[in-house]
Order: structure tokens, then C-alpha cells, then sequence
């Protein structure tokens, strides 16, 4: 089979569209996805919910988001379809009954329930909530669950990048200024044009042991130090802030469908492996997320936020990659 590498962008997409799960009748629910967003604290309440809303909007079976509960109270009023559970606690909402290790077992309780994590979405930068984080990630890597880390989940890689280094199950989405970060905290300073972005990408990765980074910007940069792959899709010329909380939302669903695939849940040809399955998740849901923003800021223009991509995500996803046939 020929490297992803050489394959075209319309090529990339057709092997992203081999591992989307037709609409079978035999299937019950929550093979097809069950992924969590961990995140939301008391300043940030809409970045989880645009990502699990992403999720469910792609079509994750399940989509939990895992907050503070002055959060979960909102997040609720957004939508009845999320399930929203409130166990994560910032240092000043800790009672008298709470410890690190008591509010990180209620939220390490819920990973056998879920095919997916999703770290970072308002989450913010309260030591409790980075540290009972820091327990979820050990618990996730025992089980061998993908992780995607954005937002202020990248920075336990860059101030515990122990807890990440060799993962290989492992995605990080940052933003120009959170791609400087981590290029400065593993000593990267690789420079100069296109081909400078692509070989800090390639580099961070592998100083990582091998982890999938989605380096954002005009052209999103898909590496794990030995692959990479350029997603330069049309995307809308408005940067609001929030756009990336879709991009999460929606690897998380390609990874549940990965693991669906991996399963074979539906009969299939089986080419596809484990290691390019997830750079394809990376690549599909960069795809995706940039042809939301396009349909988006095509309808709003310069008044588009981040909660305009939302329902503009199925669309997207047929514009881009398309449904499989059902009659298998």
C-alpha cells in the first residue's frame, strides 16, 4: 500500500471515508463512539461544550463532557443531549471532604465508559484541575486510550511531558503561540518558511517519542516525527476564538470510529493499520474542521463565531469525506 505521505489530499480523504461505519441496523449504542471532553471550569463553559457537541454532531453515539459543577449547571442549559457529569473541582470549590486522589477517582471511574478522551476544553490552569488531570492521564495510558489534548490540557505535556512522551495514542492540537510553548520546552527552535514549520512539527513530535501533533495555522501541519501529513483545505477568513474546540470534538469521533473499524464492527478490507488510522483521524478532522469554517463563514462572515461551526459539522463531513454505503 502506498505511504500516506504520497497520496493527495483527495486520496487522504478517500482512506479517511474507509473507516467511516455505515448505518447498520445491527448495531446498538455506543459502538459507534463513546467519548469524553474533560474540561470546563467556572470562567469557561462554552470551549467543552462546542467540542462534544462536534462529537455528537459527526456522530459519536455518546458524548459526555466531564466539568466543575458551576459549569456542569450551565452546560446543561445548552443542550439535553450532552451527559454532563460534575466531578472536576478547582482548588477553591475543594470542601472539607475532598482530595486530590477522591476527585480523581470519580472522574478515572468513568473511563471504562468511553472509547475517547478529550483534554483541555476550559479547562484553565487551576492547580487541581491540572492535577486531576494528571491522574486521568495515567489511568488512560494504563488502558490504552486515545487522548486528544488542546488548550490548557497542552500544558501538562509542556510542564509534565512525562506524562505523554512515547504515547503514541496521544494527539496535540495547539495554536501558533501553544506550538512556540512546547517547541521551547523541548528545546526546539528549528526556523524559516514553510519547510522551517514543517521540520519544528516533525521535530516536537519525535522529541515526544512519537506522538501526532496538528501544528494549526493557513496550512494544519499533521506529524508524528516519521509521517506527515499538510491539511490546506479552504477554511473561513475569521480567526473567533473557539474554532479548535470543533477540531477536538471531531477527532474524538474519528478515534471512536477507529476503534470501531479496529473491532471490525462491519465487514471491511482490514488495509488499514492502527498508526495510519490515527494519522488519518488527525488529518480527517483538520479537513473537516477547516470546511466547517468555510460553510460558516460563508453564511456569517465577519460576525462568525465559534458556536456557528456547530451546525455546520454534518455538512462539513459530506462535503469532505461522505457516508459509506449501508447495503453490506
Amino acid at each position: 500500500m502506498a505511504s500516506l505521505a504520497s497520496l493527495s489530499r483527495k486520496d487522504l480523504l478517500a482512506k479517511v471515508h474507509q473507516f467511516v461505519p455505515p448505518m447498520l441496523d445491527t448495531f446498538h449504542k455506543g459502538q459507534l463512539g463513546r467519548i469524553a471532553v474533560i474540561g470546563g471550569s467556572e470562567d469557561y463553559t462554552g470551549a467543552p461544550y462546542f467540542s462534544a457537541m462536534a462529537s455528537a454532531k459527526l456522530g459519536a453515539d455518546m458524548s459526555h463532557v466531564i466539568c466543575e459543577p458551576g459549569a456542569s449547571a450551565v452546560i446543561k442549559t445548552y443542550s439535553p443531549n450532552l451527559m454532563v457529569h460534575p466531578y472536576m473541582r478547582q482548588t477553591k470549590h475543594l470542601n472539607s471532604t475532598d482530595t486530590k486522589d477522591s476527585v480523581a477517582s470519580n472522574v478515572t471511574a468513568m473511563l471504562p465508559r468511553v472509547h475517547v478522551l478529550v483534554i483541555g476544553p476550559g479547562l484553565g490552569r487551576d492547580e487541581a484541575m491540572q492535577d486531576t488531570c494528571t491522574a486521568v492521564l495515567k489511568a488512560a495510558r494504563e488502558k490504552g486510550l486515545p487522548v486528544v489534548l488542546d488548550a490548557d490540557g497542552l500544558l501538562l505535556a509542556q510542564n509534565r511531558p512525562e506524562l505523554v512522551t512515547g504515547w503514541r495514542e496521544v494527539v496535540l492540537t495547539p495554536n501558533v503561540v501553544e506550538f512556540g510553548r512546547l517547541c521551547k520546552a523541548k528545546g526546539v527552535t528549528v526556523e524559516g518558511g514553510e519547510e522551517g514549520v514543517r521540520a519544528r512539527v516533525e521535530e516536537l513530535a519525535r522529541a515526544y517519542g512519537g506522538v501526532t501533533i496538528i501544528a494549526k495555522g493557513s496550512k494544519d501541519y499533521v506529524s508524528n516525527g516519521d509521517l506527515t501529513l499538510i491539511s490546506d483545505g479552504e477554511g473561513g477568513r475569521k480567526r473567533s476564538g473557539g474554532q479548535g474546540d470543533t477540531l477536538t470534538g471531531t477527532i474524538g469521533t474519528l478515534l471512536g470510529w477507529r476503534k470501531a473499524y479496529l473491532d471490525k464492527l462491519w465487514e471491511h478490507d482490514g488495509t488499514l493499520s492502527a498508526e495510519d488510522l490515527l494519522a488519518l483521524c488527525a488529518f480527517g478532522g483538520s479537513a473537516i474542521t477547516r470546511e466547517c469554517s468555510r460553510l460558516a463563514f460563508e453564511q456569517k462572515g465577519r460576525s462568525l463565531q465559534a458556536g456557528d461551526l456547530t451546525e455546520h459539522v454534518h455538512q462539513a463531513f459530506l462535503n469532505v469525506v461522505g457516508e459509506p454505503s449501508s447495503k453490506l
